[in-house]
């Protein structure tokens, strides 16, 4: 059957050629996503940049460690504590001691992320003066880089400056240098030191005090974010971690759907050789074999395309900011490895059904002439269909009665609708006939016979109209379900921050380092309002005994937070707050109004707080609430303004103005606090939904080459009859869209049935929003989709009808 199987190929070959494309454009975007996974796990050692020139520095405490019986666990802490005086003092008799300073600096004209610090510190990175002086008084700066030269002003929001020196840009930060005193007054706590002396001097003036002493490569620990690097290659893992799972999983659909196709087109083939003799383990055989002779070279040409491909993705994630700009694809072997035998495991697995189907056909089917797909429901089809729809609607309820919260997990609503969509296509002939018959009974209303003949050719073929369809139900779905989910999750967090801002007006800081002491006296002091003052902090909890849980808090008083905002209580009141308690939400362990938590501090101290009230648990922002007193080293970043009776908004507005701050109006700040989605996520969703497109897009052109191939004779039959030319391809174009429609309206069925999902696991949550579906952007698929479909199905059958139509119509198969 071998031979038999070289020579269908070779009579065959526009049928095959669509495989072998489908197959190696999945097998190359599976080695692209294999060597950028296998790259970002091989991260090397970061470097000190700040303080590369430093002998020792030392940190005060910035982790909180709990031991648990399985070992201890360990956090950031929100606010880390200074090096204690009396080990300052200390250090100060080994060796000169320079407090360390960062603190956020905007400039008019200036780069975005400028940072400040002290000039003392500059010798350590080492930035060296290039041009000018260092400064030497309060109002002096110098700065890093060529955005500004010495003599000129410049307006910052920590007052004009004069610039009187600057130094060359060493690539990881734009700095501002002021004076050390001037430092001090802009930033007054310090958390780390350098200290010019011997390291194990300064390890035994430390003591077993909860410090850090750094020294060689460990001083890129004293740098800020010194884990971006790490935190964006763990990002990038997921994003291609997911990336590569559609991948896999559409590689699987499309193949398997193709090459269904391909064996579906010819019964007859069978039926002739079955008439010959052919066994039906002979022919499942030679349908196997053909899909190793397709599988074996597809592969290897995808892999030699991922080797071409790989190179521009990672350029992609830097260029867009996803990677640290190091990141380049190492050389490695076994995603190559992955990918080839996947993908020829793909061929086979995806031809299994195709092949039991071809082993059934009878000898008569040899003598069929009808095209009419009179059982397109096998039993198979319908027993793993019903079979993955019942598991996605048992999952849905289970997760809803258990943990909805689950459902608006990202790795949730990302794996989610591939199991539909599998159903979907699974039970697309028992839906294709009725809808094909819906979407074209107004076309077939119309004067000629065009409208109908599209209709019954396309509810005619269901097993064509179902392969076609595929492609598209497939990346429409996609489209539908999650860019739907990041907008409608979007939405009700807008919603939740709607509902609760109860203030007239919010009041921001100017620059990130929060309210001064003076600036909060007088926003307080405004007439007519009452002024809620809030800082972002965090509390620590241990669960279950084994995981230390951070939880974000905001720490206000009582009474004005209760007149500002309407939280959303489950349960107890929150003017019961107080420097003895603490409101949660649902999502904690211990949840009960009058219950005692043990919770960590923002600076690591514990503490026994009484629940005074508890929340409910939202999209999961809802965080927690403790007073001042509970918030150790947080400052003021947020002032809610609620109006008193028979106040002049204009006037309050005018006041807070003059206070300082920016002042904004509660729809102003909706507006301002809406949800985005986050870079990572975007740009993984635009991987995955380019590769959806991509790849459907190609298959959908592959298909509709072989299906429009396969049906010559059938057009020139129509044009024996009398049609013209231009009215074969308009018939031909007219079916390509209704075939789009088709898988169009079936991946909006999939997108709608996982948004419903979500929209019932907020509701149970508490949060009432809209389902937000991405019209624009599916209009853009679908209309892609029918771009790619008549283009592919008129462009074939235009080159076949340059032939007679009595050549054609008496052509062998």
């Amino acid at each position: 059957m071998v031979s038999v199987a070289l020579r269908t190929l070779r009579t065959r070959w526009v049928t095959f050629v669509g495989s072998f494309v489908a197959l190696s454009l999945g097998v190359a975007l599976l080695a692209v996503m294999g060597l950028a996974l296998a790259s970002s796990l091989d991260v090397p050692e970061r470097q000190p940049e700040r303080f590369a020139a430093a002998p020792v520095v030392v940190q005060g405490q910035n982790t909180l460690s709990v031991p648990t019986p399985i070992g201890d666990r360990t956090q950031k802490l929100a606010h880390p504590r200074p090096v204690p005086e009396e080990t300052v003092a200390k250090l100060r008799r080994l060796g000169t001691v320079v407090a360390d300073r960062s603190f956020a600096v905007r400039a008019a004209k200036g780069p975005g992320g400028l940072v400040g610090h002290p000039w003392s510190t500059a010798a350590f990175a080492p930035y060296e003066i290039d041009a000018g002086r260092a400064p030497r008084t309060a109002d002096e700066v110098v700065v890093s880089g060529d955005w500004a030269r010495p003599g000129e002003q410049v307006t910052t929001d920590r007052g004009t400056v004069a610039v009187v020196g600057t130094v060359a840009s060493r690539g990881f930060e734009d700095a501002v240098f002021y004076t050390d005193a001037r430092a001090a007054e802009l930033s007054p706590k310090s958390t780390q030191l350098v200290v010019e002396a011997d390291a194990a001097a300064v390890r035994e003036a430390a003591g077993d005090q909860d410090l850090h002493v750094l020294t060689g490569t460990d001083r890129r620990l004293a740098d800020a974010d010194p884990d971006r690097d790490s935190e964006a290659l763990t990002a990038m893992n997921a994003m291609f971690g997911t990336a590569g799972g559609v991948t896999a999983f559409v590689s699987v659909f499309v193949v398997a759907s193709t090459f269904a196709f391909a064996v579906a087109q010819r019964r007859r083939e069978f039926g002739l050789l079955r008439t010959a003799g052919a066994t039906p383990g002979q022919i499942r055989r030679m349908v196997f074999a053909e899909a190793l002779v397709v599988g074996v070279p597809a592969s290897a040409a995808g892999c030699v395309l991922g080797a071409y491909g790989a190179p521009k993705l990672a350029a992609w994630v830097v260029d867009g900011g996803l990677a640290p700009s190091w990141f380049t694809i190492g050389d490695f072997t076994w995603p190559y490895h992955m990918a080839f035998w996947t993908g020829l495991l793909v061929a086979l697995l995806g031809v299994i059904a195709a092949a039991w189907r071809a082993g059934r056909t009878g000898p008569t089917q040899a003598l069929r002439e009808a095209s009419v797909d009179t059982k397109a429901m096998t039993w198979s089809r319908w027993l793993f269909g019903a079979g993955l729809l019942l598991t996605a609607a048992v999952t849905l309820g289970l997760a809803l009665v258990t943990d909805p919260g689950e459902l608006l997990h990202r790795k949730t609503y990302v794996s989610r609708p591939m199991l539909l969509i599998t159903a979907i296509a699974l039970l697309a002939p028992l839906l294709v006939s009725p809808l094909t018959r819906l979407i074209a009974w107004l076309p077939a209303q119309l004067p000629g016979a065009g409208g109908m003949l599209v209709r019954e050719n396309a509810a005619a073929g269901i097993r064509r109209t179902a392969a076609i369809a595929a492609p598209v139900l497939v990346t429409v779905a996609l489209a539908g379900s999650l860019l739907g989910a990041t907008a409608t999750l979007n939405e009700a967090k807008a919603t939740e921050t709607r509902e609760q801002t109860a203030a007239s007006f919010v009041v921001t800081p100017a620059g990130d380092a929060g309210f001064d002491a003076a600036t909060v006296k007088k926003l307080k002091a405004v007439k007519d309002a009452v002024v809620s003052t809030t800082s972002s902090s965090a509390v620590y909890v241990l669960e279950e005994g084994v995981a230390l849980i951070k939880s974000e808090a905001r720490a206000a008083e009582a009474g004005p937070l209760a007149k500002t905002v309407h939280l959303p209580l489950a349960a107890g009141k929150v003017s019961d707050l107080d420097d003895d308690s603490i409101i949660v939400n649902e999502e904690w362990e211990k949840h009960t109004v009058g219950q005692s938590v043990d919770v960590w501090l923002g600076d690591g101290t514990k503490k026994s707080l009484r629940i005074a009230a508890v929340m409910t648990t939202g999209t999961g922002n809802n965080g927690a609430y403790v007073t001042p007193a509970n918030a150790p080293g947080a400052s003021v970043d947020r002032v809610d303004v609620a109006l008193a009776d028979g106040a002049d908004p204009a006037a309050v507005t005018a006041a807070l103005t003059k206070a300082g701050g920016h002042v904004l109006t509660k729809d102003q700040c909706v507006r301002a606090s809406y949800p985005e989605t986050n870079r990572t996520t975007r740009y993984g969703f635009m991987l995955v939904l380019g590769i959806a497109l991509l790849y459907t897009g190609i298959s959908l052109a592959n298909t509709m080459v072989m299906a429009t191939t396969d049906r010559v004779r059938d057009l020139a039959v129509l044009r024996l009859a009398g049609a013209t030319q231009w009215q074969v391809l308009r018939l031909v174009a007219g079916e390509a869209l209704m075939v789009v429609a088709v898988g169009g309206v079936l991946g909006l069925l999939v997108a709608g049935l996982n948004l419903a999902g979500m929209w019932s696991a907020l509701g149970l949550l508490s949060v009432w929003s809209p389902v937000e579906m991405p019209w624009a952007e599916l209009g853009a698929t679908v209309g892609a989709c029918a771009v790619l479909a008549v283009v592919f199905s008129v462009a074939p059958a235009w080159l076949a009808m340059r032939r007679q139509a009595v050549e054609l119509a008496g052509m062998r198969e």
